[in-house]
């Protein structure tokens, strides 16, 4: 059980319920082992949430019918899934696969959402990271429309900053991803990325280091992006 409360205390989801909430959360979540490859669950299912990454990676992805997958991101320990968890009976646009051999604490939605009801001072921090959340992903659908590779690139490292992000208001953000996995992300090869990414890394905005990215102030590679191309 502590060891269940100390994950929820570090969920910046849940940063705005107090302590006697989380650990009822706790009371009603549930861990689960998955093997590298293995299904956590598909596109399209009817799950209602909260899942929060306690070990290994999770891949979210897409796949069309004839089984080409797309990656939209690679989630380290602490990254939370499953926004429908505040829309119960709304299919899952993405689904989720165990990128390594992971640990994923799972909080039924109906327990969430009732206790966000209980306290709802909770829900400002709450829907303020769902909204960054839904924003970073319409840029990068605009950029995709709109901008170069630069910037494409830029706001899907933004994206994967706020995925990972542990703080509610902000702040520097770092996990493991690897060149290639950007790469396979983004749809390119390893040598494309690499020349658009030694341009970031030079303006100080992102490091690489032993299979770890940094963004050390997510708000400058934003402006950096947002002046792209100007």
């Amino acid at each position: 059980m502590t060891e269940l409360i100390a994950i929820l205390d570090a969920c910046p989801l849940l940063a705005g319920l107090p302590a006697d909430a989380k650990r009822a959360l706790a009371q009603r979540a549930r861990a689960q082992r998955y093997a590298a490859g293995e299904l956590i669950y598909p596109p399209g299912a009817e799950q209602s949430q909260l899942s929060i990454v306690a070990a290994g990676r999770v891949r979210i992805r897409s796949s069309n019918t004839s089984g080409r997958e797309a990656t939209l991101a690679i989630l380290d320990v602490g990254a939370w899934f499953g926004d429908t968890v505040f829309s119960p009976g709304m299919p899952r646009v993405f689904g989720a696969t165990a990128h390594d051999d992971c640990l994923v604490v799972d909080i039924p939605g109906e327990a969430l959402r009732d206790a966000m009801a209980r306290c709802p001072e909770a829900y400002p921090v709450a829907l303020d990271l769902v909204s960054r959340r839904l924003w970073a992903a319409m840029s990068i659908i605009q950029d995709d429309a709109l901008r170069g590779t630069e910037a494409r690139i830029g706001r899907r490292l933004l994206f994967l900053a706020q995925m990972h992000n542990r703080s509610a208001g902000g702040g520097s953000a770092s996990f493991r991803l690897t060149r290639e996995l950007l790469a396979n992300m983004m749809g390119m090869t390893r040598q494309g990325l690499h020349k658009v990414l030694k341009n970031i890394e030079a303006q100080g905005l992102i490091e690489f280091a032993y299979g770890r990215l940094s963004i050390p102030d997510p708000a400058r590679l934003q402006t950096y992006v947002e002046n792209l191309d100007e």
